[in-house]
């Protein structure tokens, strides 16, 4: 399904756009009781900048480890608490995860990247009302750069729910912003699809597989929805992709056993 290749894929984006151990929301050293604290501070930090690398590099027990190393020199150290609970997402481990993205916003409330990270755990938990409320909260900063990402998120999260016509115009607006973005036409052109508007999704999912960040789901929609407008060639070609660079997944099995309907 869509969802998980979005999952995996959003959850990316919100560390590398989300986590920075430079954040100007935290105390600076004028706040710091002494020159100690300053190299604590500093010492957890390269802490903190290893754990996310190590995240960045597929090695998510080892950046715990980091992360678990900076808050022993800094409990206060509001971005490792954040950095903590990607990690934990990453590992589906949803309920630690849960816990250390609160402890971050409790420390740190008008976060928008907080927010926006505990929104989309919440979606992936189903709590549908509680994470569209993170997000309008994380979209209302005045000063928030990562509009987009979250009005995206947003959007797939109120799919998810079952309510697709508020999704839609969110989404629309979204690929209207950042049409390059594949994760935003995949969504859309699933919309569409499943719409019955077979021209349109046709439209943005093939911008999505003509480039360089198809996925097993992004083709096997596209599949599908070649099949429905009578390209029997474009199907072949979409599957024979399928077959070459995801031979072992659930949308190859299922297009060997002619399950177009599932």
């Amino acid at each position: 399904m869509a969802s998980t290749a979005a999952t995996v894929i959003v959850a990316s984006m919100s560390l590398g756009g989300c986590v920075s151990t430079t954040s100007t929301s935290e105390v600076d050293s004028s706040q710091m009781s002494s020159s100690v604290d300053t190299d604590v501070r500093r010492r957890a930090r390269i802490r903190l900048e290893l754990a996310a690398n190590y995240l960045q590099g597929g090695q998510p027990a080892v950046a715990l480890d980091e992360v678990r190393q900076a808050i022993s020199l800094d409990s206060s150290f509001v971005d490792a608490y954040h950095l903590r609970g990607l990690i934990y997402m990453q590992m589906n481990d949803l309920n630690q995860a849960e816990d250390s993205l609160n402890r971050a916003q409790s420390m740190r409330p008008n976060d928008p990247d907080i927010m926006h990270n505990l929104g989309w755990l919440l979606c992936e938990k189903q709590q549908f009302a509680k994470a569209e409320a993170l997000f309008d909260q994380a979209l209302a900063v005045p000063t928030y750069q990562g509009g987009n990402k979250t009005q995206m998120s947003k959007g797939i999260c109120l799919v998810r729910a079952g309510k697709p016509d508020q999704a839609e115009p969110i989404l629309m607006r979204a690929y209207e912003l950042d049409a390059g973005n594949p994760i935003i036409g995949y969504e859309v052109a699933k919309l569409k699809f499943d719409k019955g508007d077979l021209k349109r999704a046709q439209f943005y999912v093939r911008r999505v597989n003509n480039g360089n960040y198809a996925t097993a789901e992004s083709l096997w929609l596209g599949i599908k929805i070649e099949r429905g407008l009578g390209d029997p060639v474009a199907a072949r070609q979409l599957a024979d992709q399928l077959r070459k660079r995801f031979p072992d997944s659930k949308q190859m099995l299922a297009y060997e056993r002619g399950a177009f309907n599932e």
